[in-house]
């Protein structure tokens, strides 16, 4: 998990320094590692045959999700620092127990609305100072609240293809149709499509979308949600020190303020709470 959350964390750093535009790097991230996911999935042994057309719009929806959430996850990245794009990304770990008190009609227990206010509040700090700084940062905030938003639909269409495939199986599938719903966006885009220089590219492919993703994928099956809360820190941390030390992006006392907030509810969304009353 840790190694997974590390990999992860240098992926904006690796979209700032690819010379293509960044829904293009959104594309060859999940382009190039379509190979490598479906040799480690073995897509080509597992059954996928009579899953049923529900299973298929699943993942389909999932994969759109997905390709949403990248190619809005990249412009935003290229528009506010490396530690808010980190941070704010991750909004998807209260969107998704948010959708879930919604659609079960049930209440949520009081870690959870301390995390819901505690993430409101740090987000709401992290919004402002980005308005004070230029109106395009605000803008870069924005775009990773909305893919946030659109990593949420993800995780919940995953969830209910995950039922009927392997994790690994689901996560090639998923990028290989991401990367079909990209590319056509990335050559309408414009900006530079292919890359002159395909490492940085490369190590976003195989580190994040490979070896990041697939870490993470494995290892949230073999541990508690208070344990993957805390490895999932390692994100912010890192993408603000590269910010820090490479971009000279140095927070303010408000957006530390604010990261605290969003850290303190990253931790409080996965304590164990007690069965939550429904609402009648």
């Amino acid at each position: 998990m840790l190694v997974g959350s590390t990999c992860l964390a240098f992926g904006p750093w690796l979209v700032r320094l690819a010379d293509v535009a960044p829904v293009a790097s959104a594309f060859w991230r999940v382009a190039l590692a379509v190979l490598p996911l479906m040799l480690l999935a073995g897509v080509g042994r597992t059954p996928l045959k009579g899953l049923g057309w529900g299973v298929a719009g699943a993942c389909a929806l999932a994969a759109l999700c997905f390709a949403a959430d990248l190619g809005v996850w990249h412009l935003g990245i290229e528009r506010t620092t490396l530690a808010n794009a980190a941070l704010l990304s991750n909004a998807a770990s209260f969107l998704l127990p948010l959708f879930g008190y919604l659609s079960t009609r049930t209440l949520p227990g009081r870690y959870a609305v301390l995390a819901l206010t505690c993430a409101a509040a740090g987000t709401a700090l992290l919004l402002g100072r980005s308005a004070d700084v230029s109106a395009r940062h605000l803008t870069g905030d924005l775009l990773c609240l909305g893919a946030a938003i659109f990593y949420t639909g993800y995780l919940i269409f995953v969830d209910r293809a995950r039922r009927h495939l392997a994790p690994f199986t689901l996560l090639a599938l998923s990028t290989l149709v991401a990367a079909a719903a990209l590319l056509p966006v990335a050559l309408a885009g414009g900006g530079p499509f292919w890359p002159i220089d395909w490492t940085p590219v490369l190590l976003l492919a195989l580190g994040s979308q490979v070896v990041g993703q697939g870490l993470v994928v494995y290892a949230v099956g073999h541990l508690r949600p208070l344990v993957v809360g805390l490895a999932l820190l390692v994100q912010p941390a890192i993408a603000a020190t590269i910010g820090a030390l490479r971009f000279g992006e140095i927070p303010g006392v408000a957006e530390i303020a604010g990261a605290a907030l969003v850290v303190a509810a990253l931790l409080l969304v996965r304590l164990p709470e007690h069965p939550p009353k429904s609402v009648r």
